[in-house]
Order: C-alpha cells, then structure tokens, then sequence
C-alpha cells in the first residue's frame, strides 16, 4: 500500500472556503474515481493556511491510472476551477508504510 499526501498551501483567509467546496463538490469525485479517501485535515498550530489529504493506494501504478480519470471527470473539473485560485503551493508526497505500521495489523504494544 502507498499513501498520496497531498499538501496544499492556501492563500491567507480561504481555509473555510476551500474546505466548503471541498466538503460539497471536491469530496464526491474524488470518492468514486480514486477510492480510499483517508482524511482531509487542516493545520491548527504550524502554518495556519495548510489543508493535508491522504488517500490510499495499491500501488504507485494503481494512483496514477485513478488520478488520470479524475483529471477527466466534468465535477472535479469544474471543482478545480473555484479552488485552484486560492492555492499558493502543493506538495505531494508518496508514502510506503513500514512493516510495523499498525495499519498493517502488526501489534504496536507487547
């Protein structure tokens, strides 16, 4: 499994927009185009203005082929369109978990 942890940077003053739109019109294409949606998250303390997604992936092969049919998809085309404005810096970085990630099932404790 292969995380994408997308780090968006936003323009000071559009937090709650974006995550508006998000929430009604950027959530549901990438739903049930990429699959494992594993959180948004916004910063608390730290840089205020940033908003982290992570979805989760078989394979770095099986995250670009979703992500090609979501560049596709009319409803996040036209999503992309109300937040691209307000995006000052991405990141995007691709994630292997280590063998002991819990997520794996491995015990954490003894």
């Amino acid at each position: 499994m292969v995380i994408d942890q997308r780090t968006y940077t936003l323009k000071i003053g559009t937090v709650s927009t974006f995550m508006d739109l998000f929430e009604k019109e950027g959530l549901e294409p990438q739903v049930r185009i990429l699959g494992n949606f594993m959180g948004i998250f916004r910063t608390e303390i730290g840089n205020i203005n940033q908003i982290i997604m992570m979805f989760g992936y078989a394979d770095a092969g099986e995250r670009q082929r979703r992500r090609e049919l979501l560049y596709l998809d009319p409803a996040f085309q036209a999503y992309l369109v109300k937040v691209r404005p307000m995006i000052e810096v991405q990141e995007v970085r691709l994630l292997v978990a280590a063998k002991c990630n819990p997520a794996f099932g491995l015990p954490t404790t003894a």
